[in-house]
């Protein structure tokens, strides 16, 4: 009856434990990595420089151009209430394609008039509200001048009151 109350002992394993066997091997294969980076067998910028198709930093001076947008001002909110809003903007576009895009300037105006009067005074109000209006008139501005041509719309002047 004695040896059922004994806990069973278990036999130690003999061997490098797994942990101290990981430790070493990561080791031994960083060691491997800085010699091979170290005597140019491997080099990091020639790998960098494959995977960018152009380098970063500023874009050159060249390779856009802007188109103003003039300026508008819509009457929002109800006869009884004179709430205004006043929009200015440019329009970063490609240089070959400024002319093209200033000469599709009034359907621009068109669009961008239609929905910014179809907008309620309490969406103008929302805090992310410029971000979300700023990438639905982009859309409606590129489906307008067709596919390309226009890169980016610029916000100068947003005035709500």
């Amino acid at each position: 009856m004695t040896d059922a109350a004994e806990p069973l002992k278990s036999p130690r394993r003999k061997g490098i434990p797994p942990l101290i066997l990981g430790l070493g091997l990561a080791m031994a294969l960083a060691g491997a990595g800085f010699y091979a980076t170290f005597t140019g067998l491997v080099s990091v910028d020639s790998a960098l420089q494959g995977s960018r198709q152009e380098p970063m930093g500023t874009p050159s001076a060249a390779a856009f151009a802007y188109v103003p947008i003039a300026p508008i001002t819509i009457n929002l909110g109800l006869r009884g209430q004179s709430r205004h809003l006043r929009f200015a903007a440019q329009l970063e576009v490609a240089p070959q394609e400024a002319a093209e895009v200033g000469h599709l300037m009034p359907r621009i105006l068109d669009v961008l008039n239609i929905y910014l009067r179809a907008l309620e005074t309490h969406e103008l109000e929302e805090p992310a509200a410029l971000i979300r209006l700023r990438a639905q008139m982009l859309r409606r501005i590129q489906i307008v001048t067709g596919p390309g041509r226009v890169n980016d719309l610029l916000i100068t002047e947003f005035v709500f009151n």
